[in-house]
């Protein structure tokens, strides 16, 4: 293990320095200490397996072998903890693979058991995708499932919303006709994080899902269409939703690529909704004609993937909306054919909160 003289002062332990309650340095950074802080003697204590040290300033700290493990600066603790505290990693998936990678959960074992809660959300971070079962006749599904993670996301649309024909619509996801694949809510700058969608009545005719791995979509193109690649990566677009819903009057806009990074390189966001995509396009004139052969062929490898299945009563389907493309077939709204699903969304930051705090409460280690 190696650590930096000046990092091993910025994060002395002792309680002068540190507030153990809060996990909080208490300690304003003082520039000149900290910077030019010198160690006047370095001591390995076995007896309280610590790794002691006296300042030339008169300071003393002391470090705990195992906490200075977990924080080595080597590549191979970085990543360790990266994938197994930060965010797990992804595992992408195409056609072929989403038969394997559907995982099933039971509404009731969630609700009442916390290594099952911890199980499924780990699942939706990994794969992107999963079905809740036996989820009962209540139009407070979605929102139990949402508040067993921590706070429902509240939109325009309200803290839940029904999906089901409406005459004079305010979105396109309440007609009948065919729903494109697309990313929810692309017009949001802390866009949905998970969509949380419970079947109460299923159509006969019409309706399926469709869902596509966007994030294997934006992977298909990294390896084989670089230029087009670049072009998705780079490019910024403009997202935007304007109407009313009840009393809500809403003019959201939101500029940003497709293919989104995070600050480790792995892929973060996905904004794709043809329906959201503005006319306004704020780009150099000589980018556009490359950026929508890029987003042709982004849609066709999004359709070739694409799968098709349909939920049931009792269903709850849940997925990454930073990362899923999503859409239904056309349905006829008879009489005989209905259709109603109650959506709610969960920001990702309350579902990491919550896989972490119950990866410490159940002991769960993952290498």
């Amino acid at each position: 293990m190696k650590f930096p003289i000046v990092w091993l002062r910025d994060n002395c332990q002792c309680s002068e320095c540190f507030h153990g309650t809060t996990k909080s340095r208490k300690t304003n950074w003082e520039p000149c200490n900290n910077i030019a802080a010198r160690a006047a003697r370095v001591v390995a204590n076995a007896e309280k397996n610590a790794i002691i040290i006296d300042w030339q300033d008169a300071h003393k700290s002391e470090y705990d072998l195992q906490w200075l493990r977990k924080r080595d600066f080597s590549p191979e603790q970085r990543k360790a903890y990266i994938e197994s505290v930060y965010k797990p990693k992804e595992v992408v998936w195409g056609k072929q693979e989403f038969a394997d990678v559907l995982k099933i959960y039971d509404f009731q074992k969630i609700i009442g058991d916390d290594t099952e809660l911890y199980n499924w959300i780990r699942s939706l971070a990994i794969y992107g995708v999963n079905i809740v079962k036996n989820a009962p006749h209540d139009t407070t599904v979605a929102q139990q499932l949402g508040n067993r993670i921590g706070i429902i996301k509240k939109t325009a649309y309200g803290e839940q919303f029904e999906i089901k024909s409406k005459e004079n619509p305010s979105n396109y996801a309440y007609l009948m006709v065919p729903l494109p694949l697309h990313i929810d809510v692309p017009y949001y700058e802390n866009i949905a994080g998970i969509h949380i969608l419970h079947c109460l009545v299923q159509s006969a005719k019409g309706g399926e899902n469709t869902l596509t791995d966007g994030f294997y979509v934006a992977d298909q193109i990294r390896q084989h269409y670089l230029k087009y690649y670049e072009s998705l990566f780079k490019t910024p677009v403009d997202w935007h939703d304007i109407g009313k819903d009840g009393d809500i009057e809403y003019h959201n806009i939101w500029r940003e690529p497709v293919i989104n990074l995070d600050v480790d390189g792995r892929y973060h966001r996905i904004n794709f909704n043809t329906i959201k995509r503005d006319s306004h396009f704020n780009v150099p004139l000589e980018a556009v004609d490359l950026w929508y052969e890029a987003y042709n062929k982004f849609i066709e490898i999004a359709s070739e993937t694409a799968v098709q299945f349909k939920t049931h009563p009792g269903d709850v389907f849940v997925f990454n909306n930073r990362r899923m493309l999503h859409g239904r077939t056309a349905f006829e709204d008879t009489p005989d054919n209905k259709r109603h699903l109650i959506g709610a969304y969960v920001d990702w930051d309350y579902i990491y909160s919550k896989m972490r705090v119950l990866q410490t409460k159940l002991g769960i280690t993952h290498e």
